[in-house]
């Protein structure tokens, strides 16, 4: 029997996510079967180890359940999977990030050995501190792009993405989208039949390429800023009516060029931008909740051209306004 060998390393952490470790080993674990009963002969096996950069042998998650059975730290892996973390706010998780120099530097020292390096969910913010992210594009969960763009903004964040891969690297979205980047290192390691039988047996769904439809304002994690505030709230009391720059630095009491800047720094965006974003919010609002027609939608949203704004809806969620109510519209128990 010749068999090939592709070894992932999942770092374990104090306050790591169970869901991150769990999906990673059980996902593997199933492609490895599936590859066995493929190709007996030359079956792919997927290794994976989990260990700590401290040398423990356990490690307490969220829930406070503890996660044993750590492994030494490995000589060679093919990849490095740096779990979610919990936390509770923006200022929690930084707190928590910033005591992890030991896992940080086990970090970098992987990546000086030529070893691919993954983080999902918040592990994706993590990766981001240890500085191997400058320069390069990722993502993030969509909840802490805010807070990820103000803290490196020498990252080209695409927070919408679900899975990006630059270079040695790769970062995935909230904690589901672990099944995304699962998937490419599965097709990657044992081709694209593997990855498509591993995802119908699991009941992944491999066309989610973007976070964009799960996104909710109310949820964001933002760092508070007055400008920000002011600017959102006038925003949100006159969406329905016709909006410009102008109008918005003025009544944020700053000039059109603060403003434009102010929003690229802690929102990635232009006012403009901005503005499009949340109305397209609003109707994803009233989409998933009322009755409305969609023309009715769009004069509530501020638009005068529905077919104009259908484009803008599709753009930003990856969905039709059609699609989008049918799939998350409250429906009676």
């Amino acid at each position: 029997m010749s068999e090939r060998s592709f070894r992932v390393g999942i770092l374990a952490m104090e306050g790591g996510m169970m869901s991150s470790v769990a999906s990673a080993t059980d996902t593997l674990l199933v492609a490895r079967t599936l590859a066995q009963i493929r190709s007996p002969t030359t079956a792919l096996n997927f290794e994976v180890l989990v260990f700590g950069a401290r040398g423990q042998t356990s490690v307490r998650t969220p829930t406070g359940l503890e996660l044993g059975g750590l492994v030494p730290i490995p000589e060679d892996l093919d990849l490095l999977l740096l779990p979610g973390i919990g936390h509770t706010s923006i200022k929690d998780l930084i707190q928590k990030m910033e005591g992890m120099r030991e896992e940080m530097d086990l970090v970098r020292r992987f990546h000086l050995r030529g070893v691919r390096i993954a983080g999902t969910c918040s592990g994706s913010m993590l990766l981001a501190e240890t500085g191997l992210l400058d320069g390069r594009r990722a993502t993030c969960s969509w909840w802490l792009a805010s807070a990820f763009r103000l803290r490196y903004p020498g990252i080209r964040l695409e927070a919408d993405a679900m899975v990006i891969e630059d270079g040695e690297f790769i970062t995935a979205g909230g904690a589901s989208s672990i099944q995304a980047l699962l998937m490419r290192l599965i097709a990657s390691a044992g081709g694209e039949e593997l990855a498509q039988q591993t995802a119908r047996m699991l009941l992944i769904d491999p066309e989610r390429q973007s976070q964009a439809p799960y996104v909710s304002e109310a949820l964001l994690q933002r760092p508070r800023h007055s400008l920000s505030e002011k600017a959102e709230h006038d925003l949100q009391h006159e969406l329905h009516r016709e909006l410009s720059v102008g109008r918005l630095a003025e009544a944020c009491g700053v000039s059109e060029r603060s403003l434009l800047r102010h929003f690229q720094a802690h929102l990635g965006q232009s006012p403009l931008q901005h503005i499009q974003h949340l109305r397209v919010e609003r109707a994803k609002a009233l989409l998933e909740s009322t009755h409305l027609s969609f023309d009715e939608i769009v004069e509530r949203c501020g638009y005068l051209d529905s077919a104009s704004f259908r484009k803008l809806f599709k753009r930003a969620t990856a969905m039709t306004p059609g699609d989008y109510r049918e799939r998350y519209r409250l429906r009676p128990h």
